[in-house]
């Protein structure tokens, strides 16, 4: 039957009928918080490509993740801005590194917080790449070891997971058995599987003061026009023993995250990165859009697409909006 029979719009009317009929529900339970962690003592440090996040020191670190875990979001993952850097970035895998003392302590103040750790070098590297260098060459296998390494002390110093974001192959599996022969075969693995050489990471890059120094990372991150090739990626997480897959960036690749989830059926998630952030951060700044509105409708299209966990800097605002 065609129209008149058919209204379409019957179901449309009023909010109470939209409500009831939604496809789509996006969740405060949905949302992890990035939170960026620098040396110091009261440190609130804001990041100008990014109003509104900061670089935070430890004890300004606790007070956020209090007032995160107070409206409802269940995880954070966290960023490092060491003291020193090297050309091997030993600061990621030392014990007392930034990150490693931030687990500690935040764990202590907010235990039932869920603490994830992104697991990369370039943070922490004088050159700003991901990984070791041998002739200007980000070296993939040297690499491996120094990965391993940063997990196993964030296992120790208390995360609840490790999230490899560097795009080395077989990372999952090396750090897979790194946790487990330490008797962290309990802590899960969310794999950076489908992350883009994108544009959209300028004001993160910033944030975390991890530009690189020369070239650019397309030798090991995705080239965006790849779409297969995203499947091939989360595909050998899978088997090396990823809990979760990510795809990142997440607006511009809504196409990849929605092919990962119906291909894979596993926990995915999406990261809304810095790019998409600032985007509309400075349109609603400049009253172009209504910010809140366009937020919403941006964190629900991701988890139309197949997204179960967002990471996104709107986790806070958004959370108050759905808990109200």
């Amino acid at each position: 039957m065609t129209f008149p029979t058919n209204r379409m719009r019957r179901l449309r009317r009023t909010e109470t009928i939209r409500r009831m009929v939604r496809e789509t529900r996006l969740s405060v339970d949905n949302l992890i918080y990035p939170i960026f962690i620098r040396p110091g003592e009261g440190v609130r440090r804001e990041i100008p490509s990014m109003p509104g996040q900061f670089q935070l020191s430890i004890d300004e670190a606790i007070t956020v993740c209090r007032e995160t875990y107070d409206v409802g979001i269940p995880a954070v993952i966290l960023f490092g801005i060491p003291e020193k850097k090297d050309p091997r970035g030993s600061e990621a895998y030392s014990s007392k590194g930034i990150i490693q003392r931030a687990i500690q302590a935040i764990k202590k103040a907010v235990p039932d917080l869920f603490v994830i750790t992104d697991v990369c070098l370039c943070e922490y590297t004088d050159h700003g790449h991901c990984g070791v260098l041998i002739d200007q060459d980000v070296a993939n296998d040297p690499t491996l070891e120094l990965l391993g390494r940063e997990a196993l002390t964030h296992a120790q110093a208390g995360a609840d997971m490790v999230a490899p974001s560097d795009m080395m192959d077989g990372r999952v599996g090396y750090i897979r058995d790194v946790l487990d022969n330490h008797n962290f075969a309990q802590i899960p693995i969310m794999a950076y599987s489908a992350k883009y050489a994108s544009n959209y990471y300028g004001p993160f890059r910033d944030a975390a003061e991890s530009p690189p120094q020369f070239g650019d990372r397309k030798s090991y991150q995705m080239d965006y026009p790849n779409s297969d090739e995203a499947l091939r990626e989360t595909e050998l997480d899978l088997q090396e023993g990823a809990d979760i897959v990510m795809v990142k960036p997440a607006l511009p690749y809504l196409d990849i995250l929605h092919r990962v989830k119906e291909t894979f059926r596993v926990p995915t998630a999406a990261y809304n990165v810095s790019g998409e952030y600032a985007m509309i951060k400075a349109a609603g700044a400049n009253g172009w859009l209504d910010e809140q509105a366009v937020m919403m409708e941006t964190l629900t299209s991701i988890k139309r697409a197949g997204a179960d966990l967002i990471l996104t800097y709107f986790a806070p605002d958004a959370a108050k909006i759905l808990q109200s």
